[in-house]
């Protein structure tokens, strides 16, 4: 990681924004994620009204520059802190500063969606190296028409899960393998695009959500989150999660 811009605690806030979930009913399959999990141990928010919304400490905001990354010292306070590790917690918060600008995500609407996901890349006892990938690799389940969406596999995505006949989500933000090959980006300067780096899975997941315009605005959280995965209860599972980051963090 090259280290020429610092996100320190000095800088200005970013909200996380409520969300009204009882308008984003669907009666679609998910599409893009998998199998997922309600964070233990926090409680989920009514449905209705949705809670004021959370501010987020967030560092200040350098410039555009691909090499730009975060601060040290706030991203190992901010991990221990929120009870994430630290690569995850770096991956994160240089993904909302790498983002675009208009979009306005913070690092916890990514930490909801990589602890929902993979557990910050954790998930089944993995570990999170330095490197930004899991000890082991993430696949979700064969995308076959039982649970989810039937996506056949391709040349192409096989490559990612080894499976010639059905997709699966891959990494610990669990990209879809197509989804994947329209978004994919080098989030930590390494000339590599690999959806089991959580650096960039991370800014793929910001780039991809940032489609719904600026995430401080409830209904523009909301699409955006529906939109990753189309499943109210997904949004309120990533929504508890996020809030619970903020308030730890805040």
């Amino acid at each position: 990681m090259r280290l020429t811009h610092l996100v320190g605690v000095g800088g200005g806030v970013t909200l996380l924004c409520a969300t009204a979930f009882a308008a984003q009913q669907t009666g679609q399959r998910d599409r893009v994620l998998t199998g997922y999990r309600t964070a233990p141990g926090l409680r989920a928010p009514a449905p209705a009204p949705a809670p004021a919304p959370a501010v987020e400490e967030v560092a200040q905001r350098p410039s555009r520059d691909p090499d730009a990354s975060v601060d040290p010292r706030w991203a190992r306070r901010t991990a221990d802190a929120a009870g994430i590790p630290l690569p995850a917690m770096t991956a994160y918060a240089r993904a909302s500063v790498l983002a675009p600008r208009e979009c306005r995500i913070g690092w916890t609407t990514l930490a909801g969606i990589g602890w929902v996901e993979s557990q910050h890349g954790t998930i089944g006892d993995r570990l999170l190296g330095e490197d930004g990938h899991s000890s082991e690799p993430i696949l979700g389940p064969a995308l076959d028409g039982g649970l989810y969406a039937a996506v056949p596999a391709t040349r192409d995505s096989v490559r990612w899960h080894g499976d010639r006949q059905w997709d699966h989500a891959i990494g610990p933000m669990q990209f879809i393998p197509s989804t994947w090959r329209t978004w994919q980006v080098d989030g930590d300067g390494d000339g590599l695009a690999d959806p089991n780096d959580i650096d960039d899975a991370s800014l793929a997941a910001a780039n991809y959500l940032c489609q719904s315009g600026d995430l401080t605005t409830a209904g523009n959280w909301s699409r955006a989150v529906l939109g990753y995965n189309h499943s109210s209860d997904y949004v309120l599972n990533v929504y508890t999660a996020a809030d619970a980051y903020a308030a730890r963090t805040g």
